[in-house]
Parts: C-alpha cells; sequence; structure tokens
C-alpha cells in the first residue's frame, strides 16, 4: 500500500468543511498519509510573554475561519453510504504547545463567573521523549496525544464551521483517539474528503476549560480503508482498550442516548445480544463519559471495556 505525506501550506490548509473544497491528494483504501499540523489557532510558533506570536497568512474568510485543518484527502471508491476506516498509527506532538481559561464570554465562562478579567493563559514545553508537558509556571502534565478534530463534511452546500462534532466527524474532541485506535465515520460525499487538525497533547473528559493542551503535531500517520458494506450512523472507534461509541446534540440527555444507542448496535453486532440482553449488559459495564462541553453541540462517548463480557 502506498504512503504519502501532506504538510501545512497555503495549497493544504483551510478552516471549515466544505463538499465543494477540492482533495489536495486522492489515495487508495488501504493507503496511509502522514500529516504533519499546525495549533488549532493557526500558530507557527509559541506565545511571546506579551501573548503575541507569528501565525499562519493569508487566510480567507470564512474558509479559514475555524481550526486549521489539512486535507481534505479523498479516497478512490469512497461513497455516501460507507464507511470509512481511520487507524491512528502514529501521533507525535511538537515542542510547544498552550492553554486558558477564562476572560471571554463563553457559556462555560459565564457560569463559572470568569468570564471578565483577562484570560489566563499558560505556555507549555513538552518532552516528547518522556511524555511530560512544564508550563511556564511550573505545572507538570503527563501527555496523551490525539487530534480534537477528524472528520468529512456534510452533504450540503456552503461552508461549515469546525466547532461542532457530526455526525461524519469534526471536532470529535474524544480524548480516547490515541496512537493504535481506529477511527470509523460514515461517508457523508463522493470521496470522503477527509481533513485533520487541531492536535491536543493532552486533554480531560469534558475540555471543560474549552482549550486543551493546544499543540502542533510533528506527525499524525493515518491508514484509511473503506468499508462498502459496514453501515453506521455516528462514529465509533476501537481504541486499545475499549469500543467506543459517540452521540452528539445540543442537550447532554440526547447525545447520551445518541452514544447508548449506538453502544446496543455495537454490542449486537459483536455479541449478538437484542436490544434488551445488551441494555441489561450496558447498565454493569458500559461508562458513559462526557467528551465535550464546550462546542454548542455537546459530546458523549459510550465505553464498553474489552474484555468485559466473557
Amino acid at each position: 500500500m502506498a504512503q504519502y505525506s501532506l504538510h501545512p501550506e497555503r495549497s493544504t490548509l483551510h478552516g471549515s468543511f466544505s463538499r465543494d473544497f477540492d482533495p489536495v491528494l486522492t489515495i487508495n483504501s488501504g493507503d496511509s498519509v502522514c500529516f504533519r499540523t499546525l495549533d488549532a489557532g493557526w500558530g507557527l510558533e509559541p506565545f511571546s510573554a506579551s501573548g503575541t506570536r507569528k501565525k499562519f497568512e493569508p487566510r480567507e474568510r470564512p474558509r479559514d475561519g475555524g481550526h486549521a485543518l489539512c486535507g481534505p484527502v479523498a479516497i478512490h471508491g469512497a461513497e455516501p453510504g460507507m464507511t470509512l476506516e481511520i487507524k491512528i498509527n502514529e501521533i507525535r506532538p511538537g515542542a510547544w504547545g498552550w492553554n486558558s481559561a477564562g476572560g471571554f464570554p463563553h457559556p462555560m465562562n459565564q457560569r463559572l463567573g470568569i468570564a471578565d478579567g483577562e484570560e489566563f493563559h499558560l505556555n507549555w514545553d513538552l518532552d516528547i521523549d518522556l511524555l511530560i508537558g512544564t508550563s511556564d509556571r511550573g505545572h507538570k502534565v503527563a501527555l496523551r496525544p490525539f487530534m480534537g478534530v477528524m472528520g468529512m463534511p456534510s452533504d450540503e452546500p456552503g461552508v461549515h464551521s469546525t466547532f461542532p462534532p457530526r455526525f461524519c466527524g469534526g471536532n470529535i474532541d474524544c480524548k480516547e483517539l490515541i496512537a493504535g485506535s481506529t477511527l470509523y465515520l460514515p461517508i457523508p460525499v463522493p470521496g470522503g474528503l477527509f481533513s485533520v487538525g487541531d492536535g491536543h497533547a493532552v486533554q480531560g473528559d469534558g475540555e471543560v476549560g474549552c482549550p486543551a493542551l493546544e499543540c502542533p503535531m510533528d506527525i499524525v500517520d493515518l491508514e484509511f480503508s473503506v468499508h462498502e458494506n459496514m453501515n453506521i450512523s455516528m462514529p465509533r472507534a476501537k481504541t486499545p482498550t475499549a469500543w467506543i461509541t459517540m452521540g452528539f446534540h445540543e442537550d447532554l440527555n440526547e447525545a447520551s442516548i445518541i452514544a447508548l444507542d449506538g453502544m446496543l448496535n455495537l454490542m449486537g453486532e459483536q455479541y449478538g445480544f437484542d436490544r434488551k440482553e445488551a441494555l441489561a449488559l450496558a447498565s454493569l459495564v458500559v461508562d458513559l463519559r462526557i467528551t465535550q462541553l464546550v462546542n454548542g453541540v455537546r459530546g458523549v462517548h459510550a465505553v464498553l471495556p474489552h474484555g468485559s463480557i466473557r
């Protein structure tokens, strides 16, 4: 199978999803692409002490209004109704990152009473060999890198924001999608038109401060396969430790039901359970986790650990 590389440059970068974007690369099912990505905010360097930095230019609005994404990549034979498998072979962050909290009028900040005043900002040095991040104030955290945005455009006209997650992927922000995991997405448009960006060195479930530890990625090695006879309606994933199904909705309760519905379907496929039997067992071994609360459309993922049903 062939291997390709894509780097962040004017021809490969965009900050929105659209079925009308021309692919920058067309591959076959089974091929892999090694991406290098900017951080979500299009940064080319760490923030200075004064809070400024150089960003990628030029940018066009609204095409470049959201997360800095690399792509889109088309896959021969990908058609609506099929499923795209994305095997995450390797993710390697760059040497720096940042995060912040408060100081801007996001609903989370407003509810917590920290929307006013200055934004609290941390710059991070990332030790990629030890997987440790150290902030400019001396905090240390263990790194667990993953990509916040992996997805395809919906089959609707126009240019669409990168911020909400959708049935065909996008700003999923699921911290379980580490190297060694496989993501499955419904294919919405011919060719798929897959894009990736928004590297996170680490994030907690919920992404409660709005940014995670945002960073560029030096290596995002993804392998793509098209499944003609696999039909799913929402993203799911197989990680080194569990099966995961996802739900997205403005209402957290509805997102939970969507994720749970997907898990009952998966348990039926994997074990032959009917839905009542699957739900009885899910009540014992499946965890519902808040993926993120901060992107307008909330995310919930249902987690079924490998080996929990024998």
